[in-house]
């Protein structure tokens, strides 16, 4: 298209195209919605003819993940409520928290795939990790932009490396790629900052291997930090909502810990069985098939509109 072409009009011609070319259709779970599109197009510089082929792929993808599509695997495992959760939590501990724009952190220190791999299947995990990647821009930032009142469609992620060896790295270098790949591939510019903390010495060997793995635009939003990592937190996330662990205030209390009650919007009006954040509800009226259910939908009493 014409370079004096608006970025507006850009966005037009681009649903017109991928609706007329049957790649987008109402209620696709990608996301009809003006946001998904702008997502994709800011991810390929506003290229009409890339992020068309970029937007095609990642439904591809979506149809036939894992044989069966994301929407599918959506039907058998929901993010915030399946049985092996808080085994995959212990093992390898990933959550969103808090209102406004969420953030994503994940323990590295923590990772133990010999161990998971013990108690969950290589395939379940991995079927979990693709609705947890999913949950995202499917109930996560839909969630947040409605409670702010304004869209929010990015992630402020934390890595924490503390206790993390080059070692791990090694047994989990293959997952850390596909994860990675799969963000910048099929979740474009949904991650508006990660900073890196607690970095160990061997970081400079590790971020040797990632960074090639990842895009300039990717790169440029990446903060890496030792132990003084409060300050740099606290400017962009408000102590109540950053965990007590990282410098915050917020400890989730009667929700299980911040680790597992994947505290926020999101969560509103959520109707469980009772294996995630619903087991340390009080408001159950009974069992069905040995779980526990909940007379009315949850709020998550921790975020404020």
């Amino acid at each position: 298209m014409s370079s004096s072409t608006s970025k507006d009009e850009i966005l037009v011609e681009f649903r017109r195209q991928l609706e007329s070319e049957g790649i987008l259709s109402p209620g696709d779970t990608i996301g009809a919605d003006d946001d998904t599109l702008l997502r994709f197009l800011r991810a390929r510089k506003f290229d009409l003819k890339n992020a068309k082929v970029m937007f095609e792929k990642c439904q591809d993808w979506r149809k036939n993940v894992e044989g069966v599509g994301l929407d599918a695997l959506y039907e058998e495992i929901d993010p915030f409520d399946y049985p092996e959760r808080n085994t995959v939590f212990k093992y390898w501990p990933l959550l969103f928290h808090k209102k406004g724009r969420p953030i994503n952190i994940q323990w590295f220190g923590q990772f133990d795939l010999n161990a998971l791999y013990k108690e969950v299947t290589p395939e379940r995990q991995w079927k979990a990790f693709l609705v947890n990647c999913d949950a995202l821009t499917r109930e996560i930032l839909p969630e947040c932009t409605k409670v702010k009142g304004e869209t929010v469609n990015t992630i402020y992620g934390i890595i924490d490396l503390k206790g993390f060896s080059l070692n791990q790295f090694w047994k989990i270098k293959s997952i850390v790629r596909e994860s990675f790949q799969i963000s910048q591939d099929y979740y474009p510019e949904t991650m508006g900052q990660l900073v890196v903390i607690n970095a160990p010495a061997t970081f400079t060997i590790i971020w040797t291997v990632i960074k090639p793995w990842l895009a300039p635009e990717t790169v440029a939003k990446i903060d890496i930090l030792g132990s003084d990592y409060t300050d740099t937190l606290l400017k962009h996330v408000d102590a109540e909502n950053l965990p007590e662990s990282l410098g915050g205030t917020c400890t989730c209390e009667g929700l299980g810990g911040c680790r597992v009650s994947s505290a926020g919007p999101w969560l509103d009006g959520r109707v469980y069985k009772g294996h995630g954040p619903s087991k340390y509800r009080d408001n159950s009226i009974g069992t069905e098939n040995g779980f526990e259910l909940q007379s009315e939908p949850l709020s998550n009493g921790h975020v404020d509109p």
